[in-house]
């Protein structure tokens, strides 16, 4: 696994090699118990059933398309890649923007008892509507990309010493777009016949959180009382060899 953490700088990228998409400061946030849904219990969720947690573009193990290219720093590498699941995920949402509203998603749920608290300015947690969480996500996350003191674009700029938990950062709350889509949108991404591509990104994602030291094993499964409900997808990738245990 390569550290984001213990880096030095060395040539820069052209492109991540991300075969997904859809088909034709860092923000911080919480997360918090809720009720169930009436009915929830016992339900298992189409993103968890076959064929539709199988469907995928790509084939075999991910870690093959994350390993740090030879002469690449691992930075920018990690730059590059983070910019690309950020662009990927923020069309996929693009096109779900008329099913998750703020009477669909009244609150950023990530699982049957999971939802997540925005924190504001004044750095208090609360609750918004997954829309408009959302949004702050993808406006917050616009300004740091665009933000050549964060995302340097020149080869001779350094990094700043914040960059790799600022990433940490940014990764946490993509996680956790993906973690509503999943739970609240997956019969609109079925219905788009997107499941192949969805699945890919996220796959890929994970994969990339892992080698990289941005997933947080917390994050991702949430806790015996609250699991997070993409956290049981994980953990069957793993046990597919999809993903590295």
């Amino acid at each position: 696994m390569s550290s984001l953490f213990n880096a030095s700088r060395g040539p820069r990228p052209k492109r991540s090699p991300t075969p997904t998409g859809p088909p034709p400061n860092a923000p911080n946030g919480i997360a918090r118990e809720r009720s169930p849904s009436p009915g929830a219990k016992g339900n298992r969720p189409l993103y968890l059933c076959s064929p539709f947690a199988d469907a995928a573009l790509v084939k075999g193990n991910f870690k093959t398309i994350v390993v740090l290219p030879k002469y690449v720093d691992v930075m920018e590498w990690v730059a590059v890649n983070i910019y690309d699941f950020y662009t990927n995920l923020n069309e996929f949402y693009g096109v779900l923007t008329e099913s998750c509203t703020q009477q669909t998603c009244p609150t950023m749920t990530g699982g049957q008892t999971v939802s997540y608290l925005w924190i504001s300015q004044n750095g208090k947690p609360i609750a918004l509507a997954a829309p408009t969480y959302i949004d702050a996500v993808m406006s917050s996350l616009q300004k740091l990309v665009e933000d050549e003191n964060v995302f340097p674009a020149k080869s001779n700029q350094p990094f700043h010493p914040s960059f790799p938990s600022t990433i940490k950062n940014i990764y946490r709350q993509l996680l956790r777009v993906f973690a509503h889509i999943y739970h609240a949108h997956f019969k609109q991404i079925l219905h788009l016949r997107a499941e192949p591509h969805f699945n890919s990104l996220f796959a890929h994602f994970l994969a990339f959180g892992k080698e990289y030291d941005l997933l947080d094993v917390k994050d991702i499964k949430g806790d015996t009382n609250n699991p997070v409900g993409v956290g049981a997808l994980w953990e069957r990738w793993k046990q597919a060899g999809i993903l590295e245990a």
